[in-house]
């Protein structure tokens, strides 16, 4: 017979065995939303992922399956923002013939795999919850959205895990053609009919469900996946939007997180609001900012103070005599100069106006060279390319949207103003160079080429038309980004546009300023053959 004790120990035996053999789940559910991380990246979007759904009022679990692309300080941060963070490793794309951002998409397949759980919601990194969805957890053994008339979308899915399900899955997935290259076709090809399944009707009762044998399949309504792609293209969403419940921010390079994006698309207002409610759930993330990026930020914002100051500070030791009065004066006989030029020539002079003005100044033996206008918009046009490049190369894409602005505008314009000013510079040796190959030393009268009659010699080239000019590009340059928003405009193509005719404007502007900052700088170089510059960073300073 048994003793007491060997009774028990069988019974604690036998519970053992079965707590291992039966699923649990991860945390103290046994639904889950569920999404996917391969790299930081996308961290930003979890994280806002997960506040919007806390915010409907949720208590089920998030799970974020991450893989070893992921840093541990994100894994840190998303457990102190409430996600159960689950280590997967990465399935393989069988598809040869792929986009390469695709290679590790074929993971995703393995929230099919997630048995812990009877019922999963699956988001993307790129969705945002604005209505609460916990009846989703309703629907069938699988449910998603079709995109295009029958393709189904798979960013948002239900799926009720089956390791049966999982390996059939696995077993297919090398034959099974994928449209995308990615696991949407594939699931596309795998679901064969999906695009007739009856759509998830959510206001039946559990009874209504449990009284019918359980759908297979059923697709879910545009208000559970609602495509930004399709708002940019009628400037509305399709549906009612109070009856919204999940954003999917779906176009490739306009990611809710790039700064810029918020300049362009109006739905994104509402992933920003919801960033902006992030708490600090580690010191210097409250608003969903890095705290690796600040220190960076702070530094990006002074260094083009730094440098502008020290370039005309070198320029006023230069031009002790210098004065606001002076200085001012010099920008309104400037602007009285361009006004008349307009008026004169019905719109901006062409480089050949301007160079007969400018050469008539000039000794006969010291004409302006013809070619010299070409030349220079060249030149203005690479700067400003490799200034704008510069800019967005360095300023950290998730950023809030008006300190990724600023930070733009400030290194495009200290980056173009070295360069052209550089290229100004060497403009100005050139006609010191001619000069002195002609022996010319006389000065050239100034009274015909300067506003500037009646004061000293100009500050440099710095002067009031240069200041004229810089101003007039930056208005411009702040104008187009700008007027569709003051404008309320919120049309994509309409922002687009507005935005284009302002770069019109802008490179028209910036083709007049060059050449006659060019002939400027030539022909000061003529003047003064026997003088030499300072040496400053740039030569505007």
């Amino acid at each position: 017979m048994w003793t007491a004790f060997s009774k028990v120990g069988f019974v604690v035996l036998l519970f053992v065995l079965f707590a291992r053999e039966c699923p649990r789940a991860s945390g103290s559910q046994k639904e889950a939303y569920v999404t996917l991380l391969y790299g930081d990246e996308f961290l930003l979007g979890v994280r806002v992922l997960g506040k919007s759904i806390r915010e409907t009022g949720s208590t089920k679990d998030m799970v974020v399956l991450v893989s070893d692309g992921v840093s541990y300080y994100a894994k840190e941060l998303l457990k102190a923002d409430g996600w159960i963070v689950e280590f997967i490793s990465l399935l393989a794309n069988p598809n040869q013939v792929r986009p390469k951002r695709f290679w590790g998409v074929y993971t995703k397949l393995k929230i099919f795999n997630m048995i812990n759980y009877t019922k999963v919601v699956y988001l993307d990194a790129d969705t945002i919850v604005v209505k609460n969805i916990e009846d989703l957890f309703k629907c069938g053994k699988f449910c998603a959205n079709l995109k295009h008339s029958e393709r189904m979308n798979s960013g948002v899915m239900v799926v009720e895990p089956s390791e049966t399900t999982f390996k059939d899955m696995m077993r297919q997935v090398g034959t099974l053609r994928s449209y995308t290259g990615g696991d949407q076709g594939f699931l596309n090809s795998y679901y064969v009919g999906f695009a007739n399944a009856h759509v998830f009707d959510p206001n039946l009762t559990l009874d209504e469900i449990n009284s019918k044998p359980k759908p297979e399949m059923q697709r879910l309504s545009t208000l559970y996946n609602a495509d930004v792609g399709l708002y940019v293209l009628a400037n509305k969403w399709m549906v009612d939007e109070s009856e919204l419940r999940i954003i999917h921010y779906t176009l490739g390079p306009l990611k809710p997180w790039d700064w810029w994006t918020a300049w362009l698309l109006k739905p994104v207002d509402v992933w920003q609001n919801v960033r902006e409610q992030l708490e600090e759930s580690l010191p210097g993330t409250g608003g969903g900012r890095n705290p690796g990026d600040q220190l960076l930020i702070k530094i990006l914002f002074l260094i083009p103070f730094c440098v502008l100051i020290f370039c005309y500070y070198r320029s006023l030791l230069q031009h002790r005599n210098w004065s606001v009065a002076n200085f001012m004066s010099s920008i309104v006989d400037q602007a009285r100069h361009l006004y008349y030029k307009v008026k004169s020539a019905g719109g901006f002079a062409t480089y050949s106006s301007v160079a007969v003005a400018s050469s008539s100044i000039t000794n006969p033996n010291q004409q302006v060279p013809t070619y010299l206008g070409a030349i220079s918009i060249f030149a203005c046009f690479v700067s400003a390319i490799i200034s704008l490049g510069i800019a967005f190369a360095i300023v950290p894409r998730q950023v809030m949207p008006w300190t990724g602005l600023l930070l733009t505008y400030e290194w495009t314009f200290a980056v173009f103003f070295i360069l052209f000013g550089s290229y100004l510079r060497l403009i100005y040796e050139w006609g010191k160079t001619a000069a002195a190959a002609h022996s010319r030393t006389s000065h050239l009268d100034e009274s015909d080429y300067s506003s500037n009659k009646g004061h000293q010699r100009q500050i440099s080239i710095c002067d009031a038309a240069s200041w004229s000019y810089g101003m007039g590009m930056a208005f411009l340059a702040v104008a187009a980004p700008s007027l569709p928003c003051l404008l309320g405009i919120t049309a994509l193509f309409a922002r687009l546009g507005l935005i284009v005719a302002g770069g019109l404007a802008l490179a028209s502007f910036m083709t007049y300023a060059s050449e006659h900052l060019s002939i400027r700088a030539f022909v000061r170089g003529l003047e003064d053959p026997n003088h030499s510059r300072a040496k400053n960073f740039c030569l505007l300073c």
